[in-house]
């Protein structure tokens, strides 16, 4: 077991900034179909706090609240967080404003990667930008009404940014491992832990990426994904980690959206150790001897973390080696714990590890539950339910 006693519990004084962006789905409070009415949730936030109609406000102002590809989504915005109490504090306060305003259209929310319950269909958003996206990309646009979460971790720059994204690229696989919340899709068991994966991979955009080495090589290659079709714009750049358009931040995105803020926190701040270790480590001279993962094996590291999360054996982030998830976990907290030292957090991962590990990930709790009720509605209410626990 990882010792907390491993890094001392100093200060920081410039600590990395974190922010999180979670994609909900709104549902019906009774029957936990899909309701298409973001729009109309979204007409009413903007009524009552008086938002500018395009929503584009500063990330993380009014709940950072917008509008997705699809009608049964929203997406929420944190403001950029410096401790864990913080980041808690704000996510709590986000989720209330988010499920306060589908409320007053008469549905509520839901935090999970995919529809539990068979759906006869999915109503775009009606702007030209998503009506494009799926008329160009078919079924794999129509068929991507998933919901995952974003953790923005401060950079110095786009260089610092760069080489981060390549350090990265071993250890996301377990950070998808630990967020893994859709084992079903339209009613039935996709035999995933997390399921989002598999849907969200289809797009010719996402997934792992070639280490870049620089800036220029990065946006090389990000505008030939343009430049092909691949992708429409910069915002449909859907890697698993990916420079933000609009804020001096790394971006990751392989996390299924969680039911549980402190689930969200654990993986926010591991992720913020994570920067700080790669970081740290890429203007030194030892730090790329080993040679670069390839991407055919990041994306076998991945499919093993979409499918076990953390039930199975783990591809270890060092050796390539499949080991038990939890040695692989805390491997990973090990590997950043001056980091976490830095910034104080290492009770708080090392404890919410612990009790993730002991509850059971987001995809564990889910199919408890239907295995206890036999209904699959059951595991909806479960999700709103304890959804609407983490902001009363």
């Amino acid at each position: 077991m990882l010792s907390r006693a491993a890094v001392g519990q100093t200060t920081q004084v410039d600590v990395r900034k974190i922010g999180v962006e979670e994609e909900l789905m709104l549902v019906d409070p009774d029957s936990g179909q899909l309701r298409a009415v973001s729009h109309r949730a979204l007409a009413a936030h903007r009524e009552q706090v008086g938002e500018a109609a395009d929503g584009d406000d500063e990330f993380g102002a009014n709940a950072g609240l917008e509008q997705e590809l699809f009608l049964q989504q929203i997406e929420t915005g944190t403001s950029p967080c410096v401790s864990v109490d913080d980041l808690l504090v704000d996510l709590r306060r986000c989720r209330r404003v988010a499920a306060e305003s589908a409320g007053t259209v008469g549905a509520a929310l839901v935090a999970v990667g995919t529809a539990v319950l068979a759906d006869s269909g999915q109503p775009v958003t009606p702007k030209p930008r998503y009506q494009h996206i799926v008329e160009e990309f078919g079924a794999i646009g129509r068929q991507g009404g998933v919901c995952g979460m974003h953790v923005h971790v401060d950079v110095s720059g786009d260089d610092e940014g760069v080489a981060v994204i390549d350090g990265l690229r071993p250890w996301l696989p377990v950070l998808r491992a630990l967020s893994v919340n859709s084992p079903y899709w339209q009613g039935e068991d996709s035999g995933y832990a997390s399921w989002r994966s598999q849907v969200w991979g289809r797009w010719p955009s996402a997934g792992p990426s070639d280490p870049y080495g620089s800036i220029a090589a990065y946006g090389a290659a990000t505008d030939a994904l343009v430049a092909t079709g691949a992708s429409l714009d910069r915002g449909m750049l859907y890697l698993d980690a990916r420079l933000s358009g609009s804020y001096s931040t790394v971006e990751i995105r392989v996390f299924d959206t969680m039911t549980e803020p402190d689930d969200i926190a654990l993986l926010a701040v591991l992720a913020r150790a994570l920067v700080s270790t790669t970081a740290g480590s890429a203007g030194h001279d030892n730090a790329h001897t080993a040679p670069p993962w390839r991407s055919d094996l990041l994306r076998a590291a991945h499919w093993r973390a979409s499918r076990y999360g953390l039930s199975g054996l783990l591809v270890d982030p060092v050796t390539g080696e499949l080991r038990p998830a939890r040695d692989v976990v805390e491997r990973t907290i090990a590997h950043s714990q001056a980091a976490l030292g830095a910034t104080g957090d290492t009770d708080f991962v090392v404890d919410r590890f612990e009790r993730l590990v002991a509850r059971g990930t987001g995809s564990a709790r889910q199919r408890a539950v239907a295995e206890a009720t036999g209904s699959l509605e059951a595991v909806v209410a479960d999700l709103r339910e304890r959804f609407t626990a983490t902001w009363q």
